[in-house]
């Protein structure tokens, strides 16, 4: 994938993770859980048309019949292309489990009884579990099937495709770091600025500097990610250049590049995390909310410290190859 066309879909993706959290603010019957989205949605719009007469019932079922049906037909159009794997028989399971998910997301009522007591409650937060739960389900299903079906290309393929599929793998990734960034961590400080304001009630005029650290709180979080994205874009370009020929000055340049981007990635994340709470620490007696947890980003620093050592490996690599050369 061509990098500006990469960053138009991020821009896009960046842009529906913010529109969903808003939505999910101000229509949460409608959106209450990321997990649950877009299956949630999708059975209410089967309720709204069961309940509009015979002819919505009957689009309704086919609707749901389609719907539930369609890792089936993606099966069976694998089928006719080539001989079908162990991993592929994860669709036909996926269709198994699409069944009651879409029953459920339409009947939302019969959640509760479906987990029992586990979720404290059919309303409210135990109906958001559940739909998580169940959409979480087929999102595991769908990740695990395209994670086997990686697994067995790269055990399969020769170094090119390998390269490729490097380069495919790190597209996919920007795509999650973009959504811990405007999904995740931009949800988080949605509920934390609603919380605030509802437990300050009669105090709007005292919660500025809360707000402002809220918003801090935000960025710092989000950082790690953003650089994740900036390094798995140094890391595409890099793979391109050793595409042409691994063994370039254009290559070796790319590798530094990116092991000092990585470096400064790791510094940043832990300046701006101490900066953060430093200044929280100063400023204490005007806030009105405290952080009181520090933010490790496990994920991050182990993508980058991996990416990292890999640049390293280049570098070293180029460095015995001219050594060879000058001994032939």
């Amino acid at each position: 994938m061509k990098h500006k066309v990469l960053g138009i879909v991020l821009g896009v993706e960046g842009a529906a993770c913010v529109l969903f959290g808003i939505l999910q603010t101000s229509f949460s019957s409608g959106f209450t859980a990321a997990m649950a989205f877009p299956f949630e949605q999708l059975g209410l719009l089967l309720r709204m048309l069961s309940f509009s007469g015979g002819a919505g019932n009957a689009a309704a079922l086919l609707i749901y019949g389609a719907a539930a049906l369609l890792p089936l037909l993606i099966l069976f159009l694998l089928s006719r292309k080539r001989e079908l794997q162990r991993e592929d028989g994860l669709l036909a399971l996926l269709s198994v489990v699409l069944f009651p998910v879409l029953y459920f997301m339409t009947n939302p009522g019969m959640i509760g009884s479906l987990f029992g007591g586990a979720l404290g409650g059919s309303g409210g937060a135990g109906l958001a579990a559940g739909k998580a739960v169940l959409g979480g389900t087929v999102y595991s299903l769908v990740c695990g099937y395209f994670v086997l079906r990686l697994l067995r290309l790269c055990f399969e393929s020769s170094t090119v495709r390998l390269q490729h599929y490097m380069m495919v793998l790190l597209s996919l990734l920007t795509v999650v770091f973009v959504y811990l960034i405007f999904g995740a961590s931009f949800r988080e400080l949605l509920h934390s600025l609603a919380d605030l304001k509802a437990g300050n009630n009669g105090n709007e005029h005292l919660l500025g500097v809360s707000y402002v650290f809220l918003a801090l709180q935000f960025a710092v979080n989000a950082l790690p990610y953003i650089f994740d994205v900036l390094v798995a874009f140094a890391a595409l370009r890099l793979l391109e250049d050793m595409g042409a020929d691994r063994y370039s000055a254009e290559s070796v340049e790319g590798a530094d590049r990116l092991a000092r981007l990585c470096g400064t990635a790791l510094a940043a994340t832990v300046l701006s995390s101490i900066a953060f709470n430093l200044l929280q620490l100063l400023f204490a007696q005007k806030l009105l909310v405290l952080s009181s947890s520090v933010q490790i980003p496990v994920f991050s620093l182990a993508f980058v410290l991996a990416v990292l050592l890999v640049a390293r490996f280049m570098e070293e690599n180029k460095g015995l190859k001219d050594d060879n050369d000058m001994f032939i």
